[in-house]
């Protein structure tokens, strides 16, 4: 059975985009923006939700031809898009770049997907990985505290019906104050 992991970059106050989907407070250092790409290096399958997919989407396949990109946003930009994607939207059309479309009820086929043999999975975008963690799909959180406080936006977690007990797995601090630390899912 396949892994699942939802990890993002969030405020001190929990939130992964500040009002207006402002994600100007998240810029990583050198060495978190190392420990992304390793993560995607490593990623099996990434499931995208729409909005989320329409921001990688548009910047990461053709960044590495960029004037002045360092050499870690090209090889961050090759993983990307070598790595396999799932895009749940109802209101796309096309996906390209490895990705496939799902415009189906996302839950079900997450589950199926879980059941699969393959590398570990990465969930992304706030939306879906809501349903996902109502569902009880999620087996890792893999949180990026940046030190500032936006007072709103999207939030990193949902409201929940039951609570999910969590074991504390690693924690690392980055410069700047950022700190890593990933939960998995007590079952």
């Amino acid at each position: 059975m396949r892994k699942l992991t939802f990890g993002m970059n969030l405020t001190l106050d929990g939130y992964i985009a500040a009002p207006g989907d402002d994600l100007g407070w998240s810029v990583p250092c050198d060495e978190l923006f190392q420990w992304w790409s390793d993560r995607v290096a490593a990623t099996g399958l990434a499931l995208y939700g729409r909005k989320l997919w329409e921001t990688m989407s548009s910047h990461w396949p053709t960044a590495d031809r960029q004037p002045g990109a360092t050499p870690a946003q090209i090889e961050f930009a090759r993983r990307w898009r070598d790595m396999p994607k799932v895009v749940f939207s109802s209101a796309t059309s096309a996906v390209d770049w490895n990705a496939r479309l799902v415009t189906d009820d996302a839950v079900p086929e997450i589950a199926r997907l879980k059941t699969e043999d393959g590398g570990p999975m990465d969930i992304a975008g706030a939306t879906l990985a809501a349903a996902a963690m109502r569902a009880g799909l999620i087996d890792e959180y893999a949180i990026v505290t940046h030190p500032v406080l936006v007072g709103g936006g999207t939030p990193f977690f949902t409201a929940l019906d039951n609570w999910v007990n969590l074991n504390l797995v690693e924690t690392r601090t980055f410069p700047d104050g950022v700190l890593l630390t990933r939960y998995e899912t007590r079952r």
